[in-house]
């Protein structure tokens, strides 16, 4: 037998991680490692650790072939299910298999089994008639106890959000509508900086276009972030001398390269892209590519033959050349681990690679080191910000904004993500003895029944599950009134008179209502802190108010509602409601 080949530091961890978390739980889990870390490696110890049969699924054949012979290297066998590989061997302990070809045979494969392990694991839905899912269900009416591992260097996408609910630093992935995840648990991670500081992948040479760039900003976005492909193209098409200078330079710095690959917006975009490369070193792959071509393409250029590979959402996984040095991204997106998983086709090491140039001409402003946040970008100008929860202390990752200190002045979380322990020990957290997520909110909507403090997309209190009002509707009823306003509001000021409290809220055009507090009387300092002083900075720093003047002195971190609706009183308007941290159909102040 071969000697197994010798795991990396980290790499090892991942394989304990697994065999730490299975011997405690049959809960799904996954494994989070960057492009180019070795995942095969990983599987392929797991599966010689493996006392009994397993099955080791992907999407595509070129991983089942790669993941196959890292486990063979191993002097082991195994078996590869795979039409694309013309071999369906399921008699070994091992299978190697694709997606497709198992859920195509199910009738087959009626053994039980004590493993799945999922490469590429992103590619898993949470529904019920997926391949993955019932491929599984099947293998768990032979084997209750079955085993779910996956491994993915992107554990989210904007389409999907995150693939996993709990992850073991001690928090909580997606929002309260989002429970149901393919996986359950994250137990290892490993972020792309590691690899790099440790000489495990290629230093990035991220270098500003020197040439215009596509200002996609203005298109609209779905509710995902992304862009309608048929915005993209009309924006590009109207900036062609725009794409002909960023490729006539992309030939120019290609010049000193080994191999180049240029991620394209759309198709249409693609087949431009291609036209203005040399046509004998140019390979263009896009979803509708036949996939003999596809390989034949592919195996030029890792053979060096061609020298550009231009495609369209294609090659962002599952896509291995060491030789590539230069990444030319011409295609927006709003996901640090998409973004990520590009520049990563370009970090694998290389004989004589020094570097690999990465040049962003799409301005998707993405810093590699950051986390992913888990949300579309709110806008251009938003970063990954660290905000602490005020009642557990966890520290958040949300997207914001900061001043030139570097100070968080404004961010855009929901709920905190900090998962708690039990306080005693001597009782579980809550269902099935797991710790629960912190229940403070940076911002929620107040139910109007038991004052319960819910998520702001909620309809009905998580607590006494009463309907609660939809802004929407709040504002649609308001606006039919002849005796009501409604304003925009675009800030507030104050005023303090003695005990009392002044707040005018200036509407957008010009606008203003005003309504009065007073906090000599406990009733209405109590419904002040509840509206105002309970989501100072935010909710970061959320303050009891005592005496009007000390309102005064925070004026700045007071948050102004969005919208305020006031009724007529004879001959004054009194505010009535005041909407806050609203997400729905009308426009708010200040906005296009």
């Amino acid at each position: 037998m071969n000697t197994p080949f010798k795991l990396r530091p980290y790499q090892q961890e991942a394989v304990d991680a697994t065999l730490s978390h299975f011997r405690q739980s049959d809960e799904s889990a996954v494994i989070v490692l960057p492009t180019g870390a070795g995942k095969s490696l990983v599987i392929a110890e797991l599966a010689r650790l493996a006392r009994r049969k397993i099955v080791v699924l992907t999407h595509v054949k070129e991983l089942v072939e790669q993941n196959h012979a890292k486990y063979e290297s191993y002097g082991l066998t195994a078996g590869i299910f795979s039409a694309g590989l013309k071999r369906k061997e399921r008699q070994h302990q091992v299978t190697f298999a694709s997606v497709q070809s198992v859920s195509a045979n199910l009738d087959q494969f009626r053994d039980e089994y004590s493993l799945v392990i999922i490469d590429e694991c992103h590619r898993v839905s949470g529904e019920g008639t997926s391949q993955y899912q019932r491929i599984i269900e099947l293998l768990r009416e032979k084997n209750a106890s079955l085993k779910v591992l996956g491994l993915t260097a992107t554990p989210y996408r904007l389409a999907m959000g995150w693939i996993y609910r709990y992850h073991y630093r001690g928090f909580v992935r997606g929002s309260d509508e989002e429970r149901d995840k393919p996986f359950k648990h994250c137990i290892y991670e490993l972020p792309l900086s590691y690899m790099i500081n440790q000489g495990y992948l290629t230093r990035p040479d991220l270098v500003n276009a020197a040439v215009a760039q596509y200002d996609f900003s203005a298109l609209p976005r779905d509710r995902f972030g992304e862009y309608a492909e048929k915005d993209v193209n009309q924006l590009l098409g109207k900036h062609q001398r725009v794409t002909r200078a960023i490729i006539e330079q992309v030939i120019e710095l290609a010049a000193e390269r080994q191999g180049v690959m240029v991620f394209a917006a759309t198709v249409d975009h693609a087949r431009e892209i291609t036209g203005y490369l040399p046509e004998d070193q140019t390979a263009l792959i896009t979803g509708a590519t036949d996939l003999k071509d596809r390989d034949l393409l592919i195996q030029r250029f890792k053979q060096r033959q061609l020298k550009y590979l231009v495609n369209v959402s294609v090659l962002t996984t599952g896509f291995d050349a060491p030789h590539v040095d230069f990444i030319a991204i011409l295609r927006p997106t709003q996901s640090v681990s998409l973004y990520q998983q590009i520049v990563g086709r370009g970090l694998r090491l290389g004989e004589g690679k020094q570097d690999c140039l990465v040049i962003d001409y799409a301005g998707n402003h993405v810093n590699l080191n950051h986390p992913e946040v888990g949300e579309p970008k709110p806008d251009p100008d938003s970063e990954p910000v660290q905000v602490f929860c005020p009642g557990c202390g966890f520290a958040n990752i949300f997207w914001g904004k900061t001043d030139a200190e570097g100070r968080v002045i404004e961010h855009y979380g929901r709920r905190c993500q900090g998962l708690l322990e039990p306080a005693d020990g001597d009782r579980p957290a809550g269902a099935n003895g797991r710790a629960q997520q912190c229940d403070y909110r940076f911002r929620f909507k107040e139910c109007p029944h038991c004052g319960g403090e819910n998520d702001i997309a909620a309809r009905n209190c998580g607590q006494c599950h009463n309907a609660i009002i939809d802004p929407d509707d709040q504002l649609r009823d308001a606006l039919r009134l002849k005796d009501a306003m409604v304003i925009r509001c675009a800030g507030v000021t104050l005023g303090v008179d003695g005990s009392k409290l002044r707040i005018t809220y200036h509407g957008e055009d010009g606008e203003e209502l005003s309504e009065s507090f007073d906090f000599g009387k406990p009733a209405q300092r109590t419904v002040f802190n509840k509206l105002f002083g309970r989501r100072i900075a935010n909710g970061q720093a959320p303050k009891v108010f005592r005496r009007a003047d000390e309102v005064s002195g925070m004026q700045a971190l007071l948050p102004a509602p969005d919208f305020v609706i006031a009724r007529k009183q004879k001959r004054y308007w009194q505010v009535q409601e005041r909407i806050f941290d609203y997400r729905g159909h009308y426009r708010k102040a200040n906005e296009a």
